[in-house]
């Protein structure tokens, strides 16, 4: 894989339960992180004492993560929306040369700064609420 551009690593939400998904507006920096949880079956009969895990077993969850600047009064609704109602809609995030990963998150964080002299900024973290599909690009 050649190197790939980090603005094409986009977050997208499906702004009202159609499946069109539009891109959250104004992020700098995105980041998407996947997680296994291990379930450990070692025993006095593990080979060597080496330790054994369970195959297929354990909580996967993954993360989004994304900070940016205000720059559309829509999706900036929309995310306050989604974080205030507790909603669970679908997002997508769109890695490059690599797919598209689809499901349900939550926002399970929403983080407003600004300086006087600078811009506001925004922090948002989510969090996979159900089971995820991968399509390859």
């Amino acid at each position: 894989m050649a190197v790939q551009n980090g603005k094409d690593l986009l977050i997208k939400v499906d702004m009202v339960g159609d499946g069109t998904f539009v891109t959250v507006a104004g992020l700098r920096a995105t980041r998407i992180s996947f997680n296994a949880e291990t379930v450990d079956v070692t025993s006095l009969e593990s080979a060597g004492g080496w330790r054994e895990l369970l195959a297929g077993a354990g909580v996967k969850t993954a993360s989004i993560s994304g900070s940016g600047v205000f720059r559309d009064e829509t999706t900036d609704a929309r995310a306050r929306q989604i974080f205030f109602d507790a909603e669970m809609p679908l997002f997508q995030v769109v890695i490059p040369s690599f797919g598209v990963v689809e499901g349900a998150f939550q926002i399970t964080a929403i983080e407003y700064a600004g300086s006087h002299n600078g811009e506001a900024t925004y922090e948002m973290t989510l969090a996979s609420a159900g089971a995820l599909t991968f399509t390859a690009l």
